[in-house]
């Protein structure tokens, strides 16, 4: 695959990336609408409400089956930085974690507003989706980060002491930057988290997420996707849990049927390094996408961010095909999620066409305006 933005992609090559951007975007998304409705019951739970096996098939939410939750918003927004920094580059004005910034404060615009406010003219089209205005139970640390315009870095981070997953699920997208060094893009992302989850681990499992799903984007598969991470994090101060929790998952591939008190174990106390961990058995033990996100879901921890976490995983080293159709079509947001993917591959792949010295698109920089 070519490594350098002025290099020519073959068609081959563009279909199979377009396909995983495809995958990891859909398979967050439907993992996390497979878990939501089950975010707030234990096992035990799950199985009255659901039946014996727990949840095996998307159920009611926010008042409809398919529904996304903040995970998938984030996520997308995340996309929809990483495309402006990249229309940004041309003017010199190139700084990744300033213009994610940016973008997840537009993402806290729709948890704030009533609906898009056509005066924003560089809020650019994602922002003007009607159905993103939805609060979906966004946590204190997501809300408390993007209070404000001060960005937290990794100097001064926000919420020092926030342990839990929502940085990490929103990092998938890093991933998908295959032109990029491996040690670059952990480190966009270890930068990204601190902007709402200040805890070291919780920023190195941002890292350590972003730097495997970069590894399946470039054709690798998920085991050595794991050791190539655990390299990046060996050279990284404060890494042991995030290091030990995915020694842990691998470990556990070898312990017989994967049960859902298994996936509990790697799990743990919930922490984000417990999840990517989980996250990673379950991708590794599943038969198919659907019994992976099945094993997933059904556990006492966090069930959404579990749920995203492993999708992500599955699309990327699968691509969308893999996805279970029936799930893709009641999703929320499908079209959203689609046209922004296509978009993301296309700028990845064909950027210089869109805009460059040649010339620039003005379609492409209304959707993605350089401004703010």
């Amino acid at each position: 695959m070519s490594t350098t933005s002025g290099a020519v992609w073959g068609r081959g090559e563009q279909q199979d990336f377009r396909s995983r951007v495809r995958g990891t975007l859909l398979g967050v998304a439907v993992g996390d609408a497979l878990g939501a409705p089950a975010d707030r019951l234990d096992l035990a739970g799950m199985r009255e409400a659901y039946g014996a096996e727990g949840l095996v098939d998307l159920a009611p939410s926010y008042g409809r089956r398919g529904a996304v939750t903040h995970f998938t918003q984030l996520t997308l927004f995340s996309l929809d930085g990483l495309i402006r920094a990249q229309v940004r580059r041309d003017t010199g004005v190139w700084h990744p974690p300033t213009d994610l910034h940016r973008a997840y404060l537009r993402w806290a615009a729709t948890q704030r507003d009533w609906g898009p406010d056509e005066r924003r003219k560089d809020d650019g089209w994602l922002a003007r989706e009607e159905w993103l205005y939805a609060r979906r139970d966004p946590t204190r640390a997501l809300l408390t980060g993007f209070g404000d315009e001060t960005m937290g870095t990794l100097e001064v981070p926000k919420n020092p002491g926030e342990h839990g997953p929502e940085a990490a699920v929103r990092s998938a997208p890093f991933g998908l930057l295959v032109g990029w060094e491996p040690q670059l893009v952990m480190q966009l992302a270890v930068e990204c988290a601190a902007q709402t989850h200040g805890h070291p681990a919780a920023c190195l499992t941002a890292g350590a997420y972003a730097a495997i799903v970069h590894a399946l984007a470039r054709g690798d598969g998920l085991d050595g996707a794991v050791q190539k991470t655990l390299a990046l994090l060996a050279v990284r101060p404060g890494h042991q849990p995030v290091s030990d929790a995915l020694q842990h998952a691998l470990g556990a591939v070898r312990q017989g049927m994967p049960t859902p008190s298994r996936v509990e174990e790697v799990v743990g106390e919930g922490a984000a390094e417990g999840l990517l961990a989980a996250s990673v058995y379950c991708a590794l033990v599943g038969e198919d996408v659907r019994h992976g996100l099945c094993l997933a879901v059904n556990q006492s921890g966090p069930s959404g961010a579990a749920g995203a976490l492993t999708g992500g995983l599955l699309g990327a080293l699968h691509g969308e095909t893999a996805l279970p159709p029936a799930w893709l079509a009641e999703l929320e947001g499908r079209p959203t999620l689609l046209v922004l993917a296509d978009d993301f591959a296309m700028e990845m792949t064909q950027g210089p066409a869109l805009h460059g010295p040649a010339g620039s698109s003005p379609g492409w920089l209304a959707r993605y305006p350089r401004g703010a």
